[in-house]
């Protein structure tokens, strides 16, 4: 389906905290490229949020043993005659090149920005609306006055103490994603549920559906059942429409 919009939805909580991260390193990259103080300064803020996510649990363990699951499920396809050998055994060295990154790393994750004087003097500010104003952070705004290239030179180190956790978030969520193809479904008079098998550890539904159409999933449920119902936007609260709605579903397990 081209020109199309994918809405995800996470099954688990592992799930969610994926694609909350893959969400803040993608934020990460796209102002991490310009050239503003104002560019600067979303990325200085995405990066507070990372480390809250980081504080959220044993992240590091999840991430490892969400690794070491993809690869106990994967390694039998080896055995199949019509998989890409090449393609799989590139995926594999990754997982465990990225498994022994994460294990190698030393300390809490973010330890070194959790470390900087200068980021926590701004972290501490931006707790209080309008908190990380100049007067209140002379040293900060010193810092946003710098050519953009010092700037640059600053986040990317920064950025590079996440990498530990980018590169297995996003190389995770792709395998979540491959894992199935889309089908089409129709939703009637707006609705549409489905039962998922208990056999199977479904991590992500994903629905698509045409750019041009004029109303939104909203999807409710857990990990053997879930409800999509579109829904009309408009000024006040959405609601359902009560048609019939054509669009393709992805249950995606690994």
């Amino acid at each position: 389906m081209h020109n199309a919009i994918t809405y995800e939805h996470p099954v688990n909580e592992k799930v969610r905290n994926l694609l909350r991260l893959e969400h803040l390193f993608k934020q990460v990259s796209h102002f991490l490229r310009g050239q503003s103080p104002w560019d600067s300064r979303t990325t200085i803020v995405t990066f507070m949020e990372i480390l809250d996510v980081f504080g959220r649990g044993d992240l590091k363990t999840e991430l490892m043993k969400e690794m070491e699951r993809a690869t106990v499920n994967l390694e039998p396809h080896l055995e199949h005659p019509d998989v890409d050998h090449a393609r799989l055994g590139n995926i594999l060295r990754a997982l465990e090149r990225l498994r022994g990154n994460l294990n190698s790393y030393p300390g809490p994750l973010g330890q070194e920005l959790r470390d900087s004087e200068f980021l926590n003097s701004i972290r501490q500010r931006t707790t209080i609306p309008g908190g990380a104003c100049d007067f209140d952070l002379p040293g900060y705004h010193y810092w946003l006055e710098q050519p953009a290239e010092v700037r640059h030179r600053d986040l990317e180190r920064w950025s590079a103490n996440l990498d530990a956790v980018r590169q297995p978030v996003e190389l995770l969520l792709k395998l979540i994603r491959n894992s199935a193809d889309f089908h089409p479904r129709t939703a009637e008079r707006g609705a549409y549920g489905q039962s998922l098998s208990a056999s199977l550890p479904y991590q992500l539904i994903r629905i698509r559906v045409p750019v041009e159409q004029p109303h939104f999933p909203e999807v409710s449920g857990g990990k053997h059942r879930f409800t999509i119902r579109f829904m009309q936007p408009g000024e006040g609260r959405p609601v359902q429409v009560h048609e019939y709605i054509d669009f393709q579903l992805s249950c995606c397990s690994l």
